[in-house]
């Protein structure tokens, strides 16, 4: 029986429940149809008392709660919002919502595609929208009392995390920031840097999920758990998961039948039967189809599914194998409905682009309740296929991981097909932030009871390192923080040199690398003890250790400079005869993956140097292009000649030689062989008489040391010993005080790099901005200084508007793979000189960044601009068909759409930041950039590059 209240309790629970029904948070709850959890009213709370707020929570847990509460305020207040995303289509599903809940005058949206409503006291938006509304000093401003940024914990993003970091830097300090992040496992470390640069933070911290996941491997056509049954140990209520005993066995029967080179030396006998035991085991085990994964999942009640796969191309063959094994999950009503949203949704796309978009084969896949989802598909079929699949007419979507990031598309069941994907350099296993961030869409708040994790067996698989990567919540924030031109302009602009100065060392960036400092300090001092009890154990009684350590050192010093050096020479003299070699000389690549016959189709020449041969030019060396018999035409580099390469044999390339034709590389192959595959070339060697031999500063060392009174201790090799862990050690305490003076300031270093080279371009002088660093202040983009440099000099005065376009594409187009066999088309005449001219502009750039040690590898500089789609998009605005245009790309329809309306993007911020007259002036007066700038915008927004979903 529970204890009756006092009077005073009574009291005083009563005041606490007239509180909350006077507050705001009262009415907020009302508006939901379920209770919130205990940490969106805590936040919630914080937010109503004045407090910013950095909520960090799993995915699919209800932390947008929090953000629509800021709303909510706002407009009780009569105040302004601002909602920022990361991404334009999470932009737009959020201003869907929210004009859903608030009435459509009341939202706004503003992204780089889409202004609506943009005077709304509520507009969702992309971050970068936030930050140059920042620096241009926008009167939207007026009157901001919150800003919501959804996923902030994209500021680790190493292209675009700066733009967070900026906006939370240079907001008003009157603005209340409502920071929503996935689960971070250093989210006070990130919360203690918002309360220093905004003021009072709470952090909210939720780890629980709202719906439970389990966690399976399906092998074969059996789907385990991948944990035993959670169970006490000790009874003191940790409940500790062990690895299910089943799936350690198969991987131990696995590992045990898999061939080894020793094999050949056992019986025929004992190998057959080591073959037929391995068969009766992949009887059980085996990497189930992707139509027999989805066929059980759907037997077992587990769809909607989304099965991640790594690769684009994985996406859309994983629709067609499901489409050719007759797999349908709708019933004829859905199939019907399907059609119905599709062809309403798709209506605008006109009906001669439809075939070119594979729109039929698509269509196919929906109207059986499945589809695929990924970046190079057209926006408005991912759209169709987000909306279905919430609608839960589409039960089974194969997707790239872009799909996990902030999209609203909860499934019942998450597959992982693989445990690797390819990271841009290399295959590389996800880790467990990204596996929390996949599998985290399994389970649906109020309609799962549960949600599940499936990964697929493959052969290796070894089941504790995937109950570690499930098991483990470390997802560190870090910052990607780094000064750029465009925010060194505008920071001079607002604030001058030594104000811009203090705000950056405000930076996530720099708060990190000064906490890490305190570390590497301690572990200086402990090495420093460390070092006055290594001098004691070298201490010699013959005379002074250190000094013959010394000299020990300096004698293999010497020694392997020497031996450095001949293998520079090596090297010199292959780089030589690599120069000398011309198309169609037949040469021996003497190592490397490409070792064998090889014909030189372009010797690559260095920059400067014509060798007779008008071809691809490396300032790094020779890089010739070749055609191996194997018929890959591939570029090999310094590292595949250690040693001198000559042409053993000469034939002609025929004019009609096509590297990208499977057929004329094989004929060529075949020419090849047929005239110099008998041909045997002895590989020369590295004779001569070693250089130590002759040395005298080795002589004179060598002398010094058997002179030394050390030399002739007994214990000479025990003190040597010490004496060598005394060298590293102080080697390696050397090295951290060198992180230590690095970190520091390190931020500051880099903007005073960026100062120094504006100031010889006259961008700025000191505290001034000039005209030139005020047009650089409106252009944003990797390559801001490259446009601005181009205005400047005149580059694309006179182009017509489809030639600028071709011209601007440079600035932003990034090939996903680079191609050195064959140089990328562009359109000829004024485009073709201008495309030319950039590339030398920025060759002086990448001169003046490197005099001013500014580097690219660390986040900061010009990439060199790239020219693959500037014969497509000159194509598009040429008015030539959707059609003719991708066929000529090769490139998918989504990633041409995206990159479309990123050239129209930057062809705004040229048309704003073109000078007001130019030379020579057009008859109409202005600059003839600006106006066919905002021309080529207009003839790129037609067909399928216009379409949009908000309107």
């Amino acid at each position: 029986m529970t204890e009756e209240l006092s009077p005073a309790e009574r009291y005083a629970a009563a005041r606490i429940r007239a509180a909350e029904e006077a507050s705001a948070l009262a009415p907020f709850r009302e508006m939901y149809e379920f209770d919130l959890d205990p940490y969106q009213i805590e936040a919630c709370k914080a937010l109503e008392a004045g407090k910013g707020v950095l909520v960090a929570a799993p995915t699919g847990s209800g932390k947008t709660i929090v953000g629509e509460f800021a709303v909510h305020l706002a407009l009780q207040q009569g105040r302004k919002c601002f909602y920022t995303t990361p991404i334009k289509a999470l932009s737009n599903q959020k201003f869907a919502d929210l004009a859903r809940r608030y009435g459509a005058d009341k939202v706004g949206l503003l992204t780089g595609d889409n202004s609506v409503n943009s005077d709304a006291p509520v507009v969702v938006m992309t971050t970068e929208v936030l930050r140059n509304m920042l620096y241009a000093g926008s009167q939207s401003l007026t009157g901001l009392g919150y800003v919501v940024m959804d996923e902030v914990h994209y500021l680790s993003d190493r292209f675009r995390g700066a733009v967070w970091e900026e906006v939370i830097i240079h907001l008003p300090e009157s603005v209340t920031l409502v920071s929503l992040s996935a689960t971070v496992s250093n989210a006070e470390e990130f919360g203690d840097w918002l309360d220093t640069v905004r003021g009072d933070t709470q952090v909210i911290v939720s780890e629980e999920r709202p719906v439970p996941l389990w966690q399976h491997v399906m092998a074969g056509r059996r789907i385990y758990d991948l944990f035993e049954e959670e169970s006490d140990h000790g009874g003191r209520g940790s409940a500790r998961r062990e690895v299910n005993p089943d799936l350690l066995r198969m991987a131990r029967e696995e590992n045990s039948s898999r061939y080894s080179p020793k094999d050949r030396r056992r019986g025929k006998m004992v190998r057959e039967a080591d073959r037929e035991r391995e068969r009766r085991s992949r009887g059980r085990i085996w990497t189930p189809s992707r139509p027999e994964v989805i066929a059980r999942l759907d037997g077992d009640g587990l769809l909607p599914a989304i099965n991640f796969i790594f690769s684009r191309a994985g996406c859309a063959a994983a629709v067609q194998q499901c489409l050719y094994a007759g797999l349908r999950l709708n019933d004829d009503s859905a199939r019907a409905k399907v059609r119905e949203i599709v062809e309403a949704r798709t209506a605008s796309i006109p009906t001669e682009d439809l075939h070119v978009l594979g729109y039929y084969e698509w269509l196919e896949g929906l109207e059986r309740g499945i589809a695929s989802h990924h970046a190079g598909m057209l926006p408005t079929f991912k759209e169709v296929v987000e909306e279905l699949f919430v609608r839960g007419l589409v039960k089974a979507v194969f997707a790239t991981e872009t799909l996990a990031l902030g999209i609203n598309m909860p499934a019942r069941t998450v597959i992982l097909e693989k445990l690797v994907k390819w990271n841009g350099e290399q295959h590389a296993d996800i880790t467990p932030g990204e596996y929390t961030q996949l599998t985290g869409r399994a389970g649906r708040r109020g309609i799962d009871v549960e949600g599940h994790a499936v990964v697929l067996w493959q052969r290796g698989m070894d089941p504790a390192a995937l109950a570690g990567l499930a098991g483990t919540r470390t997802y560190p924030l870090r910052s990607s923080f780094k000064p750029s031109y465009n925010m060194a302009v505008n920071l001079v602009q607002q604030f001058g040199r030594h104000r811009s100065r203090e705000l950056l060392e405000t930076s996530f960036a720099q708060f990190q690398a000064d906490r890490s400092v305190v570390g590497i300090s301690r572990q200086v001092q402990r090495n420093e003890e460390g070092l006055e009890g290594y001098l004691e154990g070298m201490t010699c009684h013959l005379g002074n250790f250190e000094e013959y350590a010394r000299l020990r050192r300096d004698l293999k010093d010497r020694e392997t400079d020497l031996a450095k050096q001949g293998a520079a020479q090596r090297r010199a003299q292959a780089a030589g005869s690599l120069e000398k070699l011309k198309p169609g000389d037949i040469i021996q690549v003497p190592t490397g993956k490409f070792a064998g016959l090889a014909l030189v189709l372009d010797p690559g020449v260095p920059a400067g140097r014509s060798n007779g041969h008008r071809g691809h030019e490396y300032t790094e060396g020779p890089r010739p292009l070749v055609l191996t018999v194997e018929r890959q035409v591939k570029r090999l580099a310094a590292i595949d000649f250690p040693v001198p390469v000559e042409a053993i044999e000469r034939m002609r390339i025929p004019k009609t030689f096509n590297a990208r034709s499977p057929q004329s590389r094989r004929d060529l192959a075949s020419q090849l062989r047929s005239k110099a595959g008998h041909i045997t070339v002895d590989r020369p060697g590295r004779g001569g008489r070693a250089a130590a031999a002759d040395d005298r500063e080795i002589a004179r060392l060598r002398t010094e040391l058997r002179a030394h009174a050390c030399h002739g201790c007994d214990e000479r090799e025990d003190h040597a010993r010490w004496a060598e862990r005394y060298h590293r050690l102080q080697r390696d305490t050397r090295q951290l005080e060198q992180r230590i003076e690095g970190r520091t300031n390190t931020i500051a270093r880099t903007f005073d790099r960026i100062h120094a080279l504006l100031t010889d371009l006259d961008y700025l002088r000191e505290d001034e901005v000039t005209p030139h660093g005020r047009r650089l202040a409106r252009l944003y983009g990797e390559l801001d200084l490259l446009a601005s440099e181009c205005l400047r000099a005149g580059v694309w005065e006179g182009l017509s508007p489809a030639e600028l376009a071709a011209c601007v594409s440079a600035l932003v187009f990034e090939a996903r793979q680079s191609d050195d066999a064959v140089a990328p088309k562009v359109p000829g005449g004024a485009a073709k000189a201008a495309l030319g001219e950039m590339v030398h502009i920025w060759g002086r750039l990448d001169a003046l960044e490197e005099e001013h040690g500014i580097n690219q590898a660390e986040g900061v500089g010009q990439r060199e601009p790239d020219l693959g789609f500037a014969w497509a998009v000159y194509q598009w605005a040429s008015d030539k068909s959707l059609d003719e245009v991708l066929r000529e790309a090769e490139m998918p329809a989504g990633d041409f759409v995206r990159w479309c309306k990123q050239v129209i993007d930057v062809l705004g911020q040229v048309a704003a930041a073109a000078p007001s007259s130019s030379a020579p002036p057009s008859s109409e007066g202005g600059s003839t950039v600006a106006r066919n700038a905002r021309k080529a915008v207009e003839a790129l927004l037609r067909g399928v590059v216009a379409y949009s979903s908000v309107g």
